[in-house]
Parts: C-alpha cells; sequence; structure tokens
C-alpha cells in the first residue's frame, strides 16, 4: 500500500502527457446521467397523466337511453259541440298600482315577474316635506296643551278670587261690581279653556292627517298577483291623474291576480241561444293546441255590441295553471249541457311506465332532459294501458323503457316518441 502512494506521488509531480490530460478531461458534449433520469421521469409522469384522464372520461356516466311517449288527452265528442268561439284570456282583477298625491319616486322595489303579496311595499315616494309638516304639527300639539295648562291655572285663581269676593260681599266689605267682575273673570277662562281643548283636538287630527299622509308615501300593493310591467323608475313624478305633459307617471306597476284568469268570447247574435249560465266549455289555448282545457260559462253580459253583432260571454277556467297567461287568444267550444254531468274521460298510458315505490304508484316523466318523478293516481287498468285519474297533464313525456337504477335528477338521452 506504501509502495501505491509513493508511485502515485510521483506520477503527480511528473509532467504529465497529453493522452493522460485528455483522459482527465470531462466530455460535455454528452448528457449527465441526473438529467437524463429527470427527463426519464418527465416522460413517465406524462404517460401516467394521460392514462388517468382517458380512464375518468371512459368511465364518467353518460346520458341514460330511454323510450319515451307522449301523453295525450283524449279527444273530445265532436257531436257533443254545440257552437265554437274565439276570444282571450283576460284578468278578472288586475290594477295599475298609483299613489294618492303627487310624489318623487325614491325607490321602486318589483321588478317584471315578482309575485307580489297583499300590503307588500312596491315603491316608496319623497316624503321629506310631509315629515316637515309633521314635525310642526306634532310642535303646534304640544303648543297647544301647554296654553291649556297655563288657561287652568288662570282659571283655577279666577275662581278662588269669586269665592272670596262673593264672601266679602256677604259681609258688606265688597261690592257688587266687583262681584261681578269676577264672576267674568271665570266665565272668560272658562270658555278660553273650552276653546284651548278645541285647539288641541284640531293638532291632533292635523298630527293624524300628516302621518295618514306619510304612509301614503309608501305605495303598497292592493292584492296578491304577479308583477307584468313596471312603468315608473326612481327619479320620475308620479301622479293618480295625468299631468305634465307626459312626462310624469301615473302607476308604478300592473299587478295581475293569476287565480282571476278567465275566458272573455265575442258570440254572434245568431247563436246566443245555444250558450247558458254554467254551460260547460272545452278551451284551447293557440299556444297550446293539443292541451284541452275544462271551463264553463260564469255570466253573459246582458248587451250587444251594435257595429259586431255580438253579445260577450264570460268562461272561467275549472283549474288554473301557470302557462294560461293574459291576453293569450283562446278558442271555446261551447258543448252540450248533458255534458256537465258526464265524467271527463282520462288519459291512458302504457303499462310498463307505471312504476312503485313504497306502496305508491309513480311515473318518471322527462323534462328539459333530466327525470322527474311524478305521484299518479291510476283509474280503469287494461292489458296494456292504463287511465290515469290525477297527475299528468297532456304533452308531457313518460318513460316506458329504461334502467331500473333511474333516479330524479339524471340525465336522459330519449330514443322514442
Amino acid at each position: 500500500m506504501r509502495e501505491v502512494t509513493i508511485r502515485l506521488m510521483h506520477m503527480a509531480l511528473a509532467t504529465p502527457d497529453k493522452a493522460t490530460l485528455d483522459a482527465l478531461r470531462i466530455d460535455r458534449t454528452k448528457p449527465a446521467r441526473t438529467g437524463t433520469w429527470l427527463a426519464l421521469l418527465a416522460v413517465a409522469v406524462a404517460l401516467i397523466t394521460v392514462f388517468v384522464t382517458v380512464l375518468v372520461q371512459t368511465r364518467r356516466p353518460g346520458p341514460l337511453a330511454v323510450r319515451t311517449v307522449r301523453v295525450h288527452a283524449p279527444q273530445s265528442n265532436a257531436s257533443s259541440t254545440l257552437l265554437n268561439a274565439s276570444g282571450y284570456v283576460t284578468a278578472r282583477r288586475a290594477a295599475t298600482v298609483s299613489s294618492k298625491a303627487t310624489g318623487k319616486v325614491i325607490d321602486v322595489l318589483v321588478e317584471e315577474g315578482m309575485q307580489v303579496e297583499d300590503g307588500q311595499v312596491l315603491a316608496r315616494l319623497d316624503a321629506s316635506n310631509i315629515e316637515m309638516n309633521l314635525e310642526l304639527a306634532k310642535a303646534q300639539l304640544e303648543s297647544a296643551h301647554k296654553a291649556l295648562g297655563e288657561t287652568r291655572a288662570n282659571l283655577e285663581h279666577a275662581e278662588r278670587e269669586f269665592r272670596r269676593i262673593e264672601r266679602l260681599t256677604t259681609e258688606h266689605a265688597a261690592s257688587q261690581v266687583e262681584l261681578d267682575r269676577a264672576a267674568t273673570d271665570v266665565r272668560v277662562l272658562e270658555a278660553r279653556l273650552a276653546r284651548h281643548m278645541a285647539d288641541i283636538a284640531v293638532s291632533e287630527r292635523e298630527v293624524a292627517l300628516w302621518h295618514q299622509q306619510l304612509e301614503d308615501s309608501v305605495i303598497r300593493a292592493p292584492f296578491p298577483g304577479i308583477v307584468t310591467s313596471k312603468n315608473a323608475q326612481p327619479g320620475e313624478m308620479i301622479s293618480p291623474v295625468s299631468a305634465g305633459g307626459g312626462f310624469t307617471r301615473t302607476g308604478i306597476c300592473t299587478i295581475v291576480d293569476m287565480n282571476s284568469l278567465e275566458i272573455e268570447v265575442d258570440v254572434s247574435e245568431s247563436y246566443i241561444n245555444r250558450v247558458g249560465s254554467g254551460q260547460p266549455v272545452e278551451a284551447v289555448l293557440d299556444a297550446y293546441p293539443q292541451w284541452r282545457i275544462p271551463a264553463r260559462v260564469i255570466a253573459i253580459i246582458p248587451t250587444a255590441d251594435r257595429q259586431k253583432a255580438t253579445v260577450k260571454v264570460r268562461v272561467g277556467f275549472e283549474e288554473t295553471d301557470p302557462r294560461i297567461l293574459p291576453d293569450m287568444s283562446v278558442k271555446a267550444a261551447f258543448q252540450s249541457p248533458e255534458d256537465a254531468n258526464r265524467e271527463p274521460s282520462s288519459p291512458t298510458i302504457p303499462r310498463a311506465a307505471i312504476r312503485q315505490r313504497e306502496g305508491r304508484d309513480f311515473v318518471w316523466i322527462v323534462r328539459g332532459g333530466r327525470l322527474e318523478r311524478r305521484i299518479v293516481t291510476i283509474g280503469e287498468r287494461g292489458r296494456e294501458e292504463v287511465a290515469i285519474v290525477a297527475g299528468l297533464v297532456d304533452g308531457e313525456r313518460l318513460v316506458v323503457e329504461g334502467p331500473e337504477n333511474l333516479v330524479e335528477g339524471a340525465e336522459v338521452r330519449e330514443t322514442g316518441q
């Protein structure tokens, strides 16, 4: 070992030749071993990422394929129709809400389509002047109360003075003139006291008046309904009458009670004898031609239109529906009165669409590409079809074939009609 060490020392002290120097030089043209491993590791990570992404995408569940059918309401018997007429959907209770007095709008709290309740605040008017007048009326009321207290004190003093002079008069120590003057002072103060009490009553009514005007600056909904139009914005003037050359609004918004929707139909004079109060009517909206809505005649307006030779008939819906909107055009088929006691026919659907859970019958409805669970009431059962008494609406789509593991809200793809 010692000899090897001595030899290495001699080699270090000796002048190296070119071959030795070339052997000791680092060749930088070859990649380092560490860099090679890092490159291989990066490639491996990229391959694993691509593999996991492909695996997740292939295992992601797509829309479930289901076969659907459309619900069709049974067609009515055309032979029972006595008269066909057309009209429009109108609201029996609709109002353009305004203020009691002219004022400047400072806040509007409603938008079109908003549901409002009875008494809900719709808008506020500028009430700064009203608040100042209210404070002034309160100050006047307080002043009247103080004046009343002063008059009462003076009256008590005058009554004591009258009693003293009356006693002196009986003792012949005071004259009758002094007694009359004291009695007059008492009557004057009693009258002043009554006037102050009347002034207090007037001031209280004035305070109540300004309180009412302050309350009137807050515009509220007169009945529950839906806002169909917004007519004013903050900063505009509003008045219960038309004024200002078109720059003053006459209403904040229009509210319609959707539960009061009905149909107004113009019936020719020649056929008005076929219409009677309470008569069954089958209404069809132009927007939903396959949807037949049960209705009934409410009233026949006892006057005729001379220009059109028609009589207006009011027809009410048996049940309301969100799809029925004001001013929709509608066709009304007036049925025979015998149909009033006839049981309405129910739509029929395939038995395969009926499912059960927890002892209740339900069906799967496809709405917007997703499933919706709907409880139904079943009537007569046939071999392949069943009648649905309640739970379905004309035009809805039912699932008749599909996987057993369907859940509400699942995305589906329809494969049939």
